[in-house]
């Protein structure tokens, strides 16, 4: 991963902090990973970042640990693409 950032995400209330707490540590760290890609890399592969069809603008960031996966909803800021 590189260390410029093509993005910066911003926590909407505490709903992610309330659901990341209750999460083990390798969870936690898999998220941490997944968010790192999603604002370093230019082009964010298909596999972490999801358009929602039929919706407006919802992606799901995907979160794979072990036999477990997490799908964290989010949405860009209008007039910030990637």
């Amino acid at each position: 991963m590189s260390g410029v950032k093509f993005r910066t995400i911003v926590l909407y209330g505490d709903y992610f902090a309330d659901f990341f707490k209750k999460q083990r540590q390798k969870v936690k760290d898999k998220i941490i990973w997944t968010l790192r890609i999603i604002e370093t890399q230019e082009r964010i592969p298909i596999e972490y970042l999801k358009h929602l069809e039929g919706t407006d603008g919802l992606y799901e960031i995907r979160v794979k640990q072990g036999n477990d996966i997490f799908w964290i909803f989010c949405f860009f800021d209008e007039g910030k693409s990637w």
